[in-house]
């Protein structure tokens, strides 16, 4: 399991030109699911991401948790926008067309994408993402930026 975490100020996602979902500060997280993986790696990832200390405290320092943190209408917590992202497991070693081998088949991408969502709920403040296999556009406001790659 791949996940591409962005610290964000605001993030949407599109579908057909219509929003369905949108986050103000938190996390941007995209997740590749491979051939293999399981609902004890979301567990862990997810546990991983609600304890990250990359928030800025009073003092500029990196110590806060996402869910230390307040949004711009006073609210306290951060916000998670998940996107399933199977192009995260591309593999461009030979040629120059992408290979998706190590992609997990759709029905297992589907399924830990949905438990990760369902997971995430109860950790963060508000949960959104996007629609599982279809063509998205994606919006965000990069906090940072602050970009981090976590694989489990």
């Amino acid at each position: 399991m791949k996940i591409i975490l962005q610290r964000v100020n605001q993030a949407a996602v599109s579908v057909d030109g219509n929003e369905v979902g949108r986050i103000g500060a938190g996390y941007l997280l995209l997740l590749g699911v491979g051939e293999g993986d399981s609902k004890e790696q979301v567990d862990k990832l997810l546990t991983k991401i609600a304890k990250l200390r990359i928030f800025q405290d009073e003092n500029g320092k990196t110590n806060f948790d996402i869910n230390q943190i307040s949004q711009a209408n006073g609210e306290f917590g951060g916000e998670v926008l998940v996107i399933s992202q199977f192009t995260l497991y591309a593999d461009c070693r030979k040629g120059n067309r992408p290979s998706f081998v190590n992609a997990a088949n759709p029905k297992l991408a589907e399924e830990l994408y949905e438990y990760f969502v369902e997971q995430a709920k109860p950790l963060f403040r508000k949960v959104e993402k996007g629609v599982f296999g279809a063509y998205m556009q994606v919006s965000l406001v990069n906090d940072g930026p602050f970009t981090l790659e976590l694989e489990g």
